[in-house]
């Protein structure tokens, strides 16, 4: 089984993320964000992941360190369970609707960190959750999962929907990066690493 449990601690969070991407093990969300624990249900629902985030912040501030620090942990998370990716796809895509929205992301596991972030988020906040962190989650996840990631809404009008299509793509297309190739001899890559 492909799986980390990590525990990332600072003066501004505590975040414990348990990550499983073999087998839908359970989801259970609790960040303390009722908007950004729906995306990253709907990541882990749409990866096919199991993924548990239990995260205390200082929400009293706002949500951006939360809404970080968790990009942080689950991106080591997935680096941690992918080992040494052997086999793996290695890269992942998907284009998704989210009735007016269409939403595109592209992942290469490659090693390396890079994230394009293409997206006009205009209305500020859903809830409790500054929606211009959305940028600030993908960078952290990208950077500690080492990978390039390219997110962009296509169109599209409303906030909630821009977002939760990122985040819908972004599962399936981590489902299709990580999934297991017999085909595929080492990792796939002519470097002999990734």
């Amino acid at each position: 089984m492909r799986t980390a449990t990590l525990t990332r601690q600072t003066a501004e969070t505590k975040i414990t993320v348990s990550l499983n991407l073999d087998q839908e093990s359970g989801i259970d969300i609790q960040t303390g964000v009722g908007f950004f624990d729906h995306m990253l249900t709907l990541l882990a629902k749409h990866g096919r992941f199991g993924l548990k985030v239990m995260a205390k912040g200082d929400l009293e501030v706002d949500a951006h360190h939360t809404v970080e620090d968790t990009g942080i942990v689950l991106g080591e998370c997935l680096k941690q369970a992918l080992g040494q990716k052997e086999q793996i796809e290695r890269y992942g895509q998907a284009t998704i609707p989210m009735d007016e929205v269409l939403a595109q992301v592209v992942i290469d596991l490659s090693g390396r960190s890079y994230l394009v972030f293409d997206a006009d988020l205009t209305n500020p906040k859903l809830g409790n959750f500054e929606t211009e962190i959305t940028e600030d989650f993908f960078q952290a996840l990208a950077f500690s999962a080492q990978m390039n990631l390219h997110a962009r809404i296509i169109y599209g009008r409303n906030t909630h929907h821009k977002i939760e299509g990122l985040f819908k793509a972004t599962g399936r297309a981590l489902r299709q990066a990580v999934t297991i190739n017999p085909a595929i001899k080492g990792v796939n890559s002519t470097k002999g690493v990734i």
